[in-house]
């Protein structure tokens, strides 16, 4: 079913509300919100409060009605211009039943946003409505704490092959709040489609029956043309009576459906019953009627008849009558009689302003009458131009000043007729007391315009046919017939034809006013003592505004020479400037020109200096004084002519040599004529060049200096140490420099001096600080050159030295720049060999027991010290050290002692002594290599009691070169002999074991144990022991053996596997059997044969394949076959490799 349209309700709710009622804009109903017959209005009233509330909806659901097995949309809009994010909107049926746990094949909740327009729908559909989908149904809206809420109705009737169902109450709107005496209805709608004409008399009808055959779209018409006052309860009571059609056993006939009478006429009900001695009560709304002159009751055989005299509208109610536990019910419905038009409206003429009141007469007091103009029905509002008086039976309309569009036909309607009359609105005639007069104004002046006219209207005032309305500078005035247009400062303008044209008439007064100014030259723009600047080679074109009027006549000149308006320096003229024009700038053009304006007021004149201006010439070449590691430092001259405007500064470019593409170093002007240039590349050659900046713009390159390259030495060595004395010579040690550069480094030079030569007395005593510059005042020629050739290595030893003397060095690094800062030793060097006593620094975990097991890698590193010549010695045991068992190594500062695979025999003790000369140290190392022990010697089984079993046993004899840890003891079936541990780490040689089975024989075996582990073999007893029970001895039965035999079995098969490519994956599956079956994997039905990607697993039964990193190419179809000699079984799966992304 289509979605409730708009249009009812624009109508309803521009219907005028009836008396002592709200306006809709206060609370009125509206005929969207209306759901069904019989409702009552303290609901409506609620829903229009939800209405007035609304702070989220911009449109809200609308009610509607679907035939049974229809479909039908509501739909919410919420705008989410100021919502962050989206609100929550809830659906429900009557008050609770929230809609969202419905939703299914009849019920379907949607949502969307727009984002053009920056609102979330929201859409409720209803699937093939049933008829028991019918009721209130409610949208919420909420948003933190914001909240709006909407009510509004279902109605689902019968197909279209049933009776029609009627929605009185969707389909006109009562002006009342729905009781029975409610206010009249509202007819606007149909007073605005219908033609009225006067109503005649007509044989009287059964209204009642028109009601029920009538389509509903007819109700309000019917209504209005048969004077029914209270169509909403006829048509509630109308809709109960339709309910009402079951067959009644008591009442062979029974009261018709209604019944309509005239107000002041009579009415008969009549009955008849199938028992005629049933009682028989009459009520009326649930009261019982008692005879009276009002109602009188007959009986006739077996109908039973009840007379209503001078009906009132107080007997507009629901009757019904009661036969036992029975009843029969009916609506009487009063009618008032149509009101009549007793004395019509006529035609009126009048004019603009006059009063105009038009009357006519009804045939009844404070009738209900409507006012129409062409057909559109006017309101007695305060605002209104309307007013409508009530005298009894007399309606009069007023209209206080009739204005030109109040022409137009005027009509009057009731219920019982109509009169309509024509009103006519002209304009009286226009007389010029005093016209407009043309004016001539000086510039600034006031221009005042007066005019005079016959009648007291508006006007407008009109400039060369543009409107002129009134603003801060422009004042008009109305006073009575007078007219006037002020400007109190004339302007240029302000020239032009004025004309003033009143309201409503066809005519117009006209003037005209001229405006004269002087002409005047402006050069507010223009430098000091207006000079204008221009440069060379650039076109000028300098625009003087000037003022006059008329137009001044303008005239340029240079000198005696007048410029005309054409040639390479040419005037040009406007009507609010003159420009001076010249294409190429030269140098000579420099100079004074002249301008002149006249004009019939008066003449200007004035002088404009022209300076023409050029950039400055190249400088010279560049020259580069001094070149570093990655700078150089350049001067140069600045140019012999700087275009006739001062030098501002120098930018700077450079290239390579072997390039063509020139770099600015600086785009802050250089204000000096020196520059350093930084950031160089070691190495590569450069050029430079130079442009001069002056206010007009930027010179030509100078020519590029001559070329260079930019080149470092090395940074100092660093680390220069000691690194051994002799008594003639010393060796010196030290690190490469921190930085070498681009010209690399091709070696060092080792330089020295003695003692006594030039020292200074602030030698460092800090042996640790490194010296660039030198702790002593020395001679360059006083040094000694050590290596006469450069040695490219760190370490240098100076020979020859004479024993006991005291010499500085120092070292220098070399490249192709030159020789790098030196290095020097902090302190003077005694040439002579120093003694260090032998020290051993045996390690922490030396100073213990070094525990080995069999087999592994003894690796021992121990450092010691000792000068000159350290000797280093080992024993074992005291004796020397066996050198193709064990492995010695001896450097300047450490020993190694090395075993590849430690045996027990490499056991003992180690002694290690460091000789130097005279001094020795000596230090002993513990090593313990262990092994597994050997069994016990003997177990014995001591004594049998009961369910316990005592047992001994001695000691291994082989410890494992380590304590015996404890022992471990198992039992065994002698029918199974299946071994089981029943003590562990037991650490005497003797032990009782219990809760053994009556009747069972057992052997003992017990294991040593050590650091190691248990030994590898157990010593078990040689006897068993028998845990006899008391009484009758117990014969064993005897057993056929047991066939296990079985074809091969799958209890868990294969299933389908996903695999992530470059990761393991395996598959898995159980099987069972007897014999053992042999597993075989099968790829794509291909067999798995020695293929290093796959690995093939089975135990106790579980067979696993992995997949080592598979690919893509590794999916298929895997299977996993068992055979045995009994038969065959198989299973597969599929795996499917995927590549992640």
């Amino acid at each position: 079913m289509p979605e409730p349209t708009k249009k009812d309700e624009t109508e309803t709710e521009n219907a005028p509300p009836p008396p002592e009622q709200k306006t809709p804009q206060d609370g009125g109903t509206e005929k969207g919100k209306v759901w069904s017959i019989g409702d009552g209005a303290p609901e409506e009233t609620e829903k229009r409060d939800d209405s007035q509330r609304s702070t989220l909806f911009v449109e809200k659901p609308q009610s509607g009605s679907v035939s049974v097995g229809g479909n039908i949309t509501f739909i919410a809009k919420v705008e989410a211009k100021d919502l962050l994010r989206k609100p929550n909107v809830k659906w429900f049926k009557g008050k609770w039943m929230d809609l969202a746990s419905k939703a299914g094949k009849h019920l379907q909740l949607k949502e969307s946003f727009e984002r053009h327009t920056k609102i979330h729908t929201f859409e409720m559909h209803i699937i093939q409505a049933k008829e028991n989908y019918a009721g209130n149904y409610r949208c919420e809206v909420s948003y933190k704490d914001k909240f709006d809420s909407c009510s509004f109705d279902l109605e689902v009737t019968e197909s279209s092959q049933a009776a029609p169902s009627i929605d009185i109450r969707s389909a006109f709107k009562r002006s009342g709040d729905g009781q029975d005496d409610a206010g009249e209805l509202d007819f606007s709608g149909l007073l605005k489609r219908r033609e009225v004409k006067q109503q005649e008399e007509e044989p009287e009808v059964d209204v009642w029956e028109l009601l029920k055959n009538a389509n509903p779209s007819e109700y309000e018409k019917i209504a209005f043309q048969y004077g029914i006052t209270d169509l909403r309860g006829m048509l509630k009571r109308l809709k109960r009576m339709r309910r009402e059609v079951k067959k009644s056993a008591a009442f062979a006939k029974g009261l018709d459906p209604a019944y309509q009478v005239d107000k002041g006429g009579k009415v008969r009900f009549m009955v008849e019953l199938a028992d005629p001695t049933v009682e028989l009560k009459w009520y009326k709304n649930g009261q019982e009627i008692r005879p009276s002159t009002k109602y009188i009751f007959e009986h006739k055989g077996n109908q039973r008849i009840l007379f209503i005299n001078n009906c009132t509208m107080t007997d507009d109610a629901r009757y019904y009558v009661t036969a036992g536990d029975e009843k029969c019910s009916t609506e009487l419905f009063v009618r008032d009689p149509p009101i009549l038009v007793t004395k019509g409206l006529e035609d009126t003429n009048t004019y603009v302003g006059e009063r105009v009141e038009l009357s006519c007469e009804v045939s009844e007091d404070d009738a209900n009458v409507k006012w129409f103009k062409n057909g559109v029905e006017l309101t007695n509002e305060p605002k209104s131009r309307y007013r409508i008086k009530v005298e009894g039976k007399k309606h009069t309309l007023i209209i206080e000043e009739a204005a030109k569009n109040d022409s137009a036909t005027y009509s009057v309607m009731t219920t019982g007729g109509q009169s309509e009359a024509k009103l006519s609105v002209d304009l009286r005639p226009l007389k010029i007391s005093l016209a407009l007069e043309d004016q001539t104004v000086r510039l600034g002046q006031e221009i005042h315009l007066k005019c005079e006219i016959s009648e007291n209207v508006q006007g407008k005032w009109y400039k060369n046919g543009q409107l002129v309305e009134a603003s801060d500078r422009v004042k008009l005035y109305h006073k009575g017939r007078i007219h006037r247009f002020i400007i109190a400062s004339a302007a240029v303008d302000d020239e032009g034809e004025y004309m003033f044209v009143p309201d409503a008439y066809n005519i117009n007064i006209p003037c005209k006013v001229h405006v004269v100014d002087p002409p005047k030259l402006h050069l507010d723009g223009l430098g000091e003592n207006n000079t204008v600047t221009v440069v060379a080679g650039s076109k000028l074109r300098l625009e003087i505004p000037i003022t006059g009027e008329p137009t001044p006549k303008v005239m340029w000149s240079k000198g005696d020479k007048w410029i005309t308006d054409s040639g390479r320096i040419r005037a040009e003229t406007y009507p609010d400037s003159s420009c001076l024009v010249i294409d190429t700038a030269e140098r000579e053009d420099s100079g004074p020109f002249r301008i002149t304006l006249k004009n019939e007021a008066g003449e200007d004149t004035a002088l404009i200096n022209i300076k023409v201006v050029d950039v400055p010439d190249p400088p010279q070449a560049p020259n580069v004084t001094e070149v570093g590691e990655d700078w150089c430092v350049m001067t140069w001259e600045p140019p012999a002519n700087d275009g006739g405007s001062p030098i501002l500064g120098y930018f700077i470019e450079r290239k390579k040599k072997q390039s063509s593409r020139w770099m600015r170093l600086n785009f802050e002007l250089c204000k000096e004529t020196t520059f350093e240039p930084k950031k160089m590349i070691e190495g590569v050659a450069y050029e430079v060049r130079v442009f001069a900046v002056n206010a007009i713009g930027i010179s030509k390159p100078s020519m590029p200096s001559k070329s260079f390259v930019p080149l470092a030495v090395t940074s100092p060595p660093t680390l220069l140490a000691v690194d051994g004395v002799t008594d003639t010579s010393v060796t010196m040690k030290w690190r490469p420099p921190d930085h070498i550069g681009a010209a690399g480094l091709d070696g060092y030079v080792v330089e020295y001096c003695f003692e006594g030569n030039g020292f200074s007395q602030g030698i460092s005593t800090d042996l640790s600080e490194e010296l660039v510059e030198p702790p002593f005042n020395l001679e360059a020629d006083e040094w000694i050159v050590a290596n006469p050739e450069l040695t490219d290595k760190t370490r240098f030893t100076i020979n020859g030295l004479p024993t006991g003397s005291k010499i500085l060095v120092r070292v220098k690094a070399v490249n192709a720049a030159g020789e790098s800062e030196p290095r020097y030793h902090p302190q003077p060097i005694l040439v002579k060999e120093v003694v260090e006593p032998p020290k051993i620094r045996l390690p922490r975990h030396l100073k213990q027991t070094y525990t080995r097991r069999v087999g592994e890698t003894v690796n021992l590193v121990i450092p010691f010290q000792g000068r000159p010549r350290a000797k280093v010695s080992w024993q074992k045991n005291g004796s020397p050290i066996d050198k193709n068992q064990i492995n010695i190594r001896n450097t300047e500062n450490d020993t190694i002692i090395f075993i590849r695979k430690a045996e027990r025999s490499h056991s003992g003790e180690y002694d290690m002594k460091v000789e130097v000369e005279n001094l020795v140290d000596k230090a002993t190392i513990d090593i313990q290599i262990v092994d597994r022990p050997g069994p016990p010697e003997i177990v014995t089984i001591e004594d049998v009691w009961g369910e316990n079993v005592n047992l001994s046993w001695k000691p291994p004899k082989d410890d494992g070169n380590a304590a015996i840890t404890g022992y471990t003891i198992q039992k065994a079936d002698k029918k199974s002999m299946e071994w089981f541990t029943v003590i562990e780490h037991y650490h005497r040689t003797s032990a009782t074991i219990n809760e053994l089975v009556i009747g069972n024989e057992y052997y003992f075996r017990i294991f040593a144990e050590n650091m190691c582990g248990l030994s590898e073999d157990a010593t078990m007893t040689k006897e068993s022991a028998l845990i006899a029970k008391d009484g009758k001895v117990y014969k064993y039965p005897v057993y056929d053996d047991f066939d296990f035999s079985e074809r091969p079995l799958f209890t868990q098969p294969l299933i389908n596997t996903y695999a992530v490519a470059g990761y393991n994956a395996t598959l898995n599956c159980s099987v069972r059997g007897n014999p053992k079956p042999k597993i075989t994997w099968l790829k794509n039905k291909v067999i798995i044969m020695n293929d290093p990607r796959y690995r093939m697993f089975s135990n106790q039964g579980v067979c696993t394949l992995e997949i080592r990193k598979p690919s893509p190419y590794d999916g298929g179809t895997y299977s996993c076959r068992a055979v045995n000699e009994l038969g065959e079984a198989e299973v597969d799966c599929k795996l499917e490799v995927k590549v992640t992304q």
